[in-house]
């Protein structure tokens, strides 16, 4: 187990956890239905990607 040999500084330390932070995912507009998605990822409302149906919705 590793064991600090010398005390870090508050400022050394806050450096290194200021990257800790979290990001908000990206939103972009469906072209399908025009209701918010994440880009790469199936539209959960309707069900299209890249301009094809690969979900069934069920409507």
């Amino acid at each position: 187990m590793g064991v600090a040999q010398h005390r870090q500084s508050k400022s050394r330390v806050r450096k290194r956890r200021a990257m800790w932070k979290l990001t908000a995912p990206s939103i972009i507009e469906c072209p399908q239905c025009h209701k918010p998605k994440q880009p790469h990822h199936v539209c959960p409302s309707c069900g299209y990607y890249k301009a094809k149906e690969v979900v069934s919705m069920g409507e």
